[in-house]
């Protein structure tokens, strides 16, 4: 975990670059939108691997209360400055400093494929919802276009290329039946999974147009081609 902190404090004043303006707002806004519809819109929201605050920004603006959490001290400093009337904290997913039953709703977008023991996460999320509480995460999904992500990655760092996400932390990507698998075991109920966000921010300019006008086709018709998965449970009463 500490080559993804390294990784996202010297990427922290151009995170937002890439998800707040142009295609990745409209990237981000999306995945927010799926997930955003899993939990309670009025609850106590603790959201993992928080970044810079943009999920938190969207959830507040719907009059959700939120607490974000990261292992960037960066990232949270940033946090901090977009959402002053939010509460973040540095630290790591797998002990999470707060009690039992604390939040009615938890969050994650773009951050549980870089954790090294997701099931520890997942433990400790359940420990920190109330009886009744929602998870909803987002994750990177395992098809034939991610399956070359690594290699990229790889590439990228080799050539010293400062890039959000452009280096290789054995970050892992999920299919569908896996993040089912992974709730339900941590205790979970009304467990779900699919597909979204096939207009990736990361396709130039023309294929990405295009990928935005079939999106939703995609995520009905062929959900396997999309880039993300996005699951959700709740904590039974």
């Amino acid at each position: 975990m500490k080559k993804v902190q390294e990784h996202y404090d010297a990427v922290a004043d151009i995170y937002d670059d890439r998800y707040d303006r142009k295609r990745g707002s409209s990237y981000h806004a999306h995945i927010s939108a799926q997930v955003m519809r899993r939990l309670p819109a009025d609850a106590e929201m603790l959201d993992l691997g928080c970044g810079t605050g943009l999920f938190v920004q969207r959830y507040t603006q719907n009059g959700g209360r939120a607490v974000g959490l990261d292992i960037s001290p960066r990232m949270v400093g940033k946090a901090r400055r977009r959402c002053p009337e939010s509460e973040f904290l540095v630290g790591t997913a797998d002990v999470l400093p707060f009690c039992d039953e604390t939040f009615s709703a938890l969050a994650s977008l773009l951050a549980f494929s870089y954790l090294p023991d997701p099931a520890a996460m997942l433990r400790e999320s359940f420990r920190v919802l109330r009886p009744g509480g929602r998870i909803a995460i987002c994750t990177l999904g395992r098809n034939v276009f991610t399956s070359v992500v690594p290699i990229i990655y790889r590439i990228g760092e080799k050539v010293g290329l400062l890039k959000v996400g452009m280096g290789d932390f054995g970050e892992r990507y999920y299919s569908e039946r896996e993040m089912i698998a992974l709730l339900a075991d941590a205790g979970f109920v009304e467990v779900q999974a699919n597909r979204c966000s096939f207009a990736h921010l990361n396709l130039i300019d023309p294929l990405y147009d295009l990928a935005k006008r079939v999106e939703p086709f995609i995520e009905e018709k062929i959900p396997y081609l999309a880039y993300n998965v996005c699951a959700s449970g709740k904590k039974p009463d």
